[in-house]
């Protein structure tokens, strides 16, 4: 079993900041990608973030330059730092992983439950 715990949703202003965290647990061998999706009511999930293992990451246009992706590889945790905060970035957020469970095993995507970020005066 794999399990993906997210934490670090609220309520905050417009302009402050929050930050999210997941955390990859169970029987895992590796991770090749971590990340970060949302869902508005009304509107469909969308990526927001991600990492490879490699390093690189991927940000959607409308977040650019506000928030940031990180991991912690030895802790196969993943965090987004959001600031400059708009009411428009309220959503669900989802923490997405493709985990290897075994050596030679395919990747399978694993989902959070999710955390509600809510952006409003």
């Amino acid at each position: 079993q794999v399990q993906l715990v997210e934490s670090g949703g609220g309520l905050v202003q417009p302009g402050g900041s929050l930050r999210l965290s997941c955390a990859a647990s169970g029987s895992i061998f590796s991770i090749n990608a971590m990340g970060w999706y949302r869902q508005a009511p009304g509107k469909q999930r969308e990526l927001v973030a991600a990492s490879t293992s490699g390093g690189s990451t991927n940000y959607a246009d409308s977040v650019k330059g506000r928030f940031t992706i990180s991991r912690d590889n030895a802790k196969n945790t993943v965090y987004l730092q959001m600031n400059s905060l708009k009411p428009e970035d309220t959503a669900v957020y989802y923490c997405n992983a493709l985990i290897q469970r075994i050596r030679w095993g395919v990747p399978i995507d694993y989902w959070g439950q999710g955390t509600q970020v809510t952006v409003s005066s």
